[in-house]
């Protein structure tokens, strides 16, 4: 099965990054917009893991959480990978804090003792608004930085658990499901 290790956001926070960004999915642009029940901060994407092994992820992921404090989460700020004027992903940024990239470096020391190897590239935490269409065409984005630069939104929570999250790939896009919880101390 598909999995990933997230931070899901609280709801009034998804409803609001929906709202702030209602000019962005009203402008026409070939984007496959995700609903905001399935806003989240992808720590790790694990991709297809046998049932095998899922046991002993989550109690990685339940070491690694009982060793971590609530996590302050900074959201805001709007872009795009690779660049905002070719658009792959149009996203939300997250201030990448200490705590934030401590619990990053220590899921990663616990999932390569599952037999996961570690990430080699950046870590950039981020929630994807949209992902853009393959069809789309060369010039049909210019102007998104102009109109992203003209959102607002600025969110502070503290986020209390991380999830293992299964990805389900159904016609219209994924489906996400929570597999694990794991709360984190204090």
């Amino acid at each position: 099965m598909r999995l990933f290790v997230a931070l899901n956001l609280p709801k009034k926070e998804r409803d609001r990054i929906y709202r702030a960004t209602k000019v962005l999915r009203g402008s026409g642009l070939s984007v496959r917009w995700i609903d905001p029940e399935n806003y989240h901060i992808t720590l790790r994407f694990l991709g297809n893991v046998a049932e095998d092994r899922v046991t002993q992820v989550e109690e990685a992921l339940t070491r690694v959480a009982t060793a971590t404090g609530k996590i302050d989460l900074s959201v805001g700020g709007f872009g795009a990978f690779p660049t905002i004027r070719n658009p792959n992903v149009i996203w939300v940024g997250v201030e990448p804090t200490p705590s934030l990239r401590c619990l990053k470096q220590d899921l990663e020391w616990a999932l390569k003792d599952c037999g996961f190897d570690r990430e080699g590239r950046a870590f950039h935490p981020h929630l994807t608004l949209g992902k853009v269409d393959v069809s789309s065409r060369a010039g049909e984005f210019r102007g998104l930085d102009e109109a992203a630069a003209g959102l607002t939104y600025k969110g502070e929570m503290k986020i209390r658990k991380m999830d293992l999250m299964r990805s389900q790939v159904v016609k219209g896009g994924p489906t996400y499901s929570l597999r694990h919880r794991s709360a984190f101390a204090g």
